[in-house]
């Protein structure tokens, strides 16, 4: 079977990087999804908050998804639900099984991978203590709770200040439980601030910065959770211990892009985001292979997933149209002072339109400062900003014209205090 465009992964990233693949011209694109229905993660965020910034209006996130696979069926885009993805070989040939067609070999003019992220789970951060029932993570809760019509618990204590946790802190409340405390490692939260005014101060939610879990007791369900104070250097400190009578402890302690096919393919991936390396249109290190959304990094609104995936799902078409882009001068964007990682990590500046947006996280809460994207010697370009969170992606667009000046073959993209 031969196929233009294949797309793995069914979210809201996959959808939009196919419909986008059509518009520009890819006559046959195929998604393949492992669930048993489009949308990924978004069914079961039933909160509204998304679209603001591609919309400009305020969806829930089934609504978010219902607009692009309405977009999909105005396209001959097909699809195959209830597919696992195997392995991608040299040639891009995706191996992959159903229980409709069993084991299906798709040969792939090119390949877009949109598998999205999953959570770090309990043996991921080792917390101490026994081993009893009640204890979830933020999303499976989330997808219980919504999806299921399944109570979690009563009484709750969450682990993390992402994202999921802050909106489940909200969710339980309003399903009548109590949720006892929110309870995050570092001295700042990681979720946007909106969530931390909507879901926790709005519900009188408190919110330990600096403390985390060291204990949890119970035998067949949970029934306490120790909380503890931390130093500087994330070390509990002894005597500062709280005990929480609780049946329920969520954690929402972070996001791991799910890249183990990314990994068998043998593309680069990059340590600090845990996903692909990838060019400024979406390539990996494998030509013809392109990635977006929160496979790549993980992003905080679903807007900018969008954004990013049609810019992979343009640039599939492009590759099936037109072959690999033209070698000439690469730039490598490095991360400087004051910011942890930035997407893309390599810029072709054969492949560049007339300028490129990067993304990046700091690493710190940070106010009046200016970023700027240095070669070196000289700074390229300066952005001010009045405030900036880790919790809070940030975006800077970078003109061709000024990427072309840059002296040596690398970028740097860092914070520094306004003059």
């Amino acid at each position: 079977m031969k196929v233009e465009v294949v797309v793995i992964g069914g979210g809201p990233a996959g959808l939009a990087a196919a419909c986008k693949a059509w518009e520009q011209g890819a006559k046959s694109v195929l998604i393949l999804e492992r669930d048993k229905e489009l949308g990924g993660i978004l069914n079961q965020c039933i909160h509204n908050g998304f679209g603001l910034h591609y919309f400009k209006e305020e969806l829930t996130g089934p609504e978010y998804a219902g607009r692009f696979i309405d977009l999909l069926g105005q396209t001959g885009v097909q699809v195959k639900l209830d597919t696992m993805v195997l392995a991608i070989e040299e040639g891009r040939k995706v191996h992959c099984v159903n229980p409709k067609d069993g084991y299906m070999v798709i040969e792939a003019g090119a390949i877009v991978l949109a598998m999205g992220c999953r959570e770090r789970t309990r043996g991921a951060i080792s917390i101490p203590g026994e081993r009893p029932a009640g204890i979830f993570t933020a999303g499976t809760a989330q997808r219980y709770v919504n999806m299921e019509g399944y109570m979690v618990g009563k009484r709750v204590v969450i682990l993390g200040s992402g994202d999921i946790g802050l909106i489940m802190a909200r969710r339980m409340t309003l399903e009548g439980a109590k949720v006892l405390a929110c309870v995050e490692l570092m001295p700042y939260s990681g979720g946007l601030n909106r969530n931390i005014v909507q879901c926790l101060q709005d519900y009188d939610i408190p919110l330990y910065l600096s403390h985390t879990v060291t204990d949890i007791k119970g035998h067949d369900r949970v029934e306490q959770v120790v909380v503890s104070k931390v130093d500087e250097n994330r070390r509990p400190i002894p005597g500062t211990e709280m005990t929480f009578d609780c049946d329920t402890l969520l954690l929402s302690v972070g996001l791991l892009p799910e890249n183990e096919l990314t990994r068998a393919a043998g593309i680069t991936l990059d340590p600090r985001t845990r996903g692909a390396v990838v060019y400024e249109n979406m390539e990996t290190s494998m030509p013809g292979v392109f990635a977006c959304g929160n496979v790549v990094h993980v992003h905080d609104l679903v807007d900018y997933v969008t954004g990013e995936s049609q810019k992979a799902g343009a640039a599939a078409a492009h590759f099936v149209q037109n072959g690999e882009t033209p070698d000439g001068r690469v730039l490598e964007l490095k991360n400087g002072d004051r910011v942890t990682y930035t997407v893309p990590q390599k810029l072709r500046l054969s492949g560049m339109d007339r300028s490129v947006g990067i993304f990046f996280r700091v690493s710190n809460i940070y106010r009046d400062v200016e970023i700027q994207v240095t070669d070196g010697k000289t700074v390229l370009c300066r952005f001010n900003r009045e405030h900036v969170a880790p919790g809070e992606m940030e975006t800077i667009t970078l003109p061709k014209v000024l990427a072309e000046k840059a002296e040596g073959d690398t970028l740097t993209v860092q914070i520094v205090d306004k003059a």
